[in-house]
């Protein structure tokens, strides 16, 4: 490791920390973390990924990503919504999949909700980004990156009041990061 939380990888170049060596990380960090995402599947599929994340390692999802995919209909909202109990059952015998009831409830309440969203806003683009913070300093190094926000916090607090689950201020956090709405790039990563 570098000072400052960056390491140069084995391709020479400088990168954030905690990918490490892993290369499913590597590409992660590289070419989707901390881009800017405005499409509505890719929105959705993520909040609920975190969520599902919750309690586990950011890599065990995404090497289990596509199966995700595969079971949740490419986290189509409509098609999600519609999910009843023979889908529960088939997801909870999922093995490629993290196979949590509650989680799994949660996506197909949180994909109802999500359609309640894009009905009131046009998108659920439009309502996500409406909560990126005004300001945000990039990261100089791992301790100055917080798990948290007020807007993360805000956004957070108004999902649950519309009756979202899964989607604490942490979650919301790592979502922001995720898709862009905070760029937490360590400070000299040449992909921030």
């Amino acid at each position: 490791m570098m000072s400052d939380g960056l390491v140069v990888g084995a391709d020479g170049r400088t990168r954030c920390w905690w990918p490490g060596q892993d290369p499913d990380y590597v590409a992660y960090h590289d070419h989707e973390w901390g881009r800017h995402i405005h499409d509505d599947h890719r929105l959705f599929e993520k909040i609920c990924l975190e969520g599902f994340q919750s309690g586990l390692s950011w890599l065990t999802i995404l090497r289990k990503r596509d199966n995700f995919r595969r079971a949740f209909a490419d986290f189509d909202p409509r098609v999600v919504a519609g999910f009843g109990p023979p889908d529960v059952d088939r997801l909870l015998g999922d093995a490629g999949i993290v196979r949590h009831r509650g989680k799994i409830d949660a996506t197909i309440n949180n994909a109802a909700r999500a359609i309640e969203v894009v009905d009131e806003f046009g998108s659920l683009d439009r309502y996500v980004w409406r909560w990126q913070p005004d300001k945000h300093v990039r990261p100089t190094g791992p301790a100055d990156i917080q798990a948290t926000s007020a807007e993360a916090a805000a956004m957070a607090t108004d999902l649950k009041k519309r009756g979202w689950r899964f989607v604490g201020p942490t979650t919301a956090y790592a979502f922001f990061q995720a898709m862009g709405l905070v760029n937490d790039h360590v400070e000299g990563c040449e992909f921030g």
